[in-house]
């Protein structure tokens, strides 16, 4: 009999953020994940010392996927994060950074926890009501009736992502073929609700981005050796389709802890396939011309449904079964017993593709919102990190249709934002706090940390040892080379801000972003060429930074406001 061991107790620690512990592991994830930030960010291999897979990234959902974060505190930070990217995949980074930013520069107020959160609360309902307001200098609205703002955003979601490997020609290539595929996905005719389709993003590895290519419809892959054995179909009309989710096989299910009783004599192989004979004999009578199958197909099966001169695919996986039933307008079949006429579906045509070494079977629907995005790129690393992107991407589009605004990118709406509340929180104190027993001084004080972290996550995207301004006129982000002279005509050295909208030839005046300087009201008002043929803008989601925003200012709250961690050790 083996030996009983005494309960151990549960260990409880106090007040875990006073852990030098807890303290260097933040301040280690922050570095990481600073160095990450960015166009320039530096790239992170992530692998198991004893071998495997190998991931070569700088995106959070990448990076926090593979990090293995142990400490009960830290996994709060890295859950929200990757909760907030499961929902709006981008700004993942930004919401993790500022979170680390908010906890360290709260701990450095030297003010109650539950004074920081109050007054944190409060600041972040300043920031989300700006941000939404007309009045805000740093969001510009986007027109569906043009494509330069959406290309503008398409092209600041690769370039922020280096592990894609990318030149400025492949970038143009891809976001164009991002935004086609995103508007292939939104139906002609609609009402007052959009239902968007499907963009399937198919891999072609070991081939130039510029042959990446998107078509309507769906491409199944299939072998050189099956395409040569099936008959094309050569018809004027559509074809009509079945399209099966239950496999066709023969095999039985398994029985579990039943008995199967058979009769004596009876071959379940030869009852099985008699079965599925006869299902081909009835999709011969509906006229069908086109068999899917998500498992397999009996070969018998498919030889005399190719006898009859219908086409047979099999294997074509889960994935594209919603795909398929979107095509060809039919619900998946799940029984081979008899089939209601109403089940068959249609599609305009079908013809065979290659692209690189890959043969495909193309199907091309008559008004279906799903399209191919064939995805190319040099090597497995660098195609996995695009493929990442441009699933990003495309859902950063579908969330502008429900909110069609933008921020300015490149760090010009941080420094912008941290303008505005240095602003407000000296000049109009009474507009941010309410009775809530919180002074002015503490106000002061919890502003200027609040600010310090917009401003070094800002900060963070400079990895060259290059110098940071901010003009004091507009509050936006303003990046020069390290080894500038002390006495320097800044206009000389800088060319356009961070996002791209402003030139240093207007009359501004700049500041050192560390520095100090009188608060400003920072002006907000837009070109209007902002919105013209030549703009090349950076720029990031609306939704998905506004969440961000919150879910860091919330997180680290929490965080702030723990007192007690109990682990059970047993």
């Amino acid at each position: 009999m083996s030996r009983l061991e005494a309960k151990k107790p549960s260990l409880c620690k106090i007040e875990p953020l006073t852990s030098d512990t807890v303290r260097a592991t933040l301040s280690v994830l922050k570095g990481v994940l600073t160095s990450c930030y960015g166009p320039s960010g530096r790239l992170k291999q992530l692998h198991n010392g004893l071998g495997g897979y190998v991931c070569t990234t700088s995106q959070s959902s990448a990076l926090l996927s593979n990090l293995s974060v142990t400490h009960p505190t830290l996994k709060i930070l890295t859950t929200s994060v990757q909760n907030h990217v499961s929902c709006f995949s981008d700004c993942g980074l930004f919401t993790a950074i500022l979170c680390c930013n908010l906890i360290e520069n709260a701990q450095k107020t030297d003010l109650t926890p539950t004074t920081v959160i109050k007054l944190n609360k409060h600041l972040l309902s300043l920031c989300t009501n700006y941000l939404k307001s007309e009045a805000c200098g740093c969001r510009i609205p986007v027109d569906f009736s043009s494509t330069q703002i959406l290309l503008c955003l398409v092209r600041s979601i690769l370039r922020s992502k280096p592990a894609c490997m990318l030149i400025r020609k492949e970038v143009d290539h891809i976001s164009a073929l991002i935004l086609r595929a995103f508007l292939l996905t939104i139906p002609e005719n609609t009402e007052d609700h959009i239902i968007l389709g499907k963009s399937i993003i198919v891999p072609l590895k070991g081939q130039k981005v510029t042959d990446s290519t998107v078509l309507p419809g769906i491409l199944i892959e299939m072998s050189e050796v099956q395409l040569m054995r099936m008959l094309p179909i050569k018809k004027s009309s559509a074809l009509k389709v079945a399209l099966f989710c239950t496999s066709l096989s023969g095999d039985f299910s398994d029985t579990g802890e039943g008995t199967l009783v058979v009769s004596y004599r009876m071959s379940l192989e030869n009852a099985a396939l008699d079965q599925l004979l006869n299902l081909g004999r009835q999709l011969i009578s509906d006229h069908v011309d086109l068999v899917l199958c998500q498992k397999v197909i009996h070969p018998s099966l498919k030889q005399f449904l190719s006898i009859h001169h219908i086409i047979a695919i099999d294997r074509v996986g889960v994935a594209l079964m919603e795909p398929l039933s979107k095509v060809t307008g039919t619900q998946p079949i799940g029984s081979i017993g008899s089939i209601s006429p109403s089940s068959y579906g249609i599609v305009k045509e079908l013809c065979t593709a290659k692209f690189g070494s890959k043969h495909f079977f193309h199907l091309i629907p008559n008004e279906a919102t799903i399209c191919s995005l064939l995805l190319c790129n040099r090597n497995d690393t660098a195609w996995d990190e695009l493929k990442l992107t441009c699933q990003a991407a495309l859902h950063v589009l579908q969330l502008t249709i429900k909110e069609p605004w933008a921020l300015l990118g490149g760090g010009c709406t941080e420094t912008h934002l941290a303008a505005f509340i240095r602003y407000k929180a000296r000049n109009e104190p009474e507009s941010i706090l309410t009775d809530d027993g919180c002074t002015q001084a503490e106000l002061q004080l919890v502003a200027e940390a609040f600010c310090s972290a917009l401003l070094s996550l800002a900060g963070s995207l400079e990895h060259d040892g290059g110098e940071i301004v901010t003009d004091i006129k507009y509050g936006h982000f303003w990046s020069v080379q390290g080894d500038c002279p002390s006495v320097v005509n800044w206009p000389d050295l800088l060319s356009r801000c961070g996002c791209g909208l402003y030139s240093s030839q207007e009359e501004l005046s700049w500041s050192f972003l560390r520095s100090s300087c009188h608060p400003f009201a920072p002006q907000s008002c837009l070109p209007h060429e902002t919105v013209g043929p030549a703009s090349n803008l950076t720029l990031d989601c609306l939704t998905a930074k506004l969440s961000g925003l919150q879910v860091a200012v919330e997180t680290a709250n929490l965080i702030l406001d723990l007192s007690y961690v109990i682990e059970d050790k047993n």
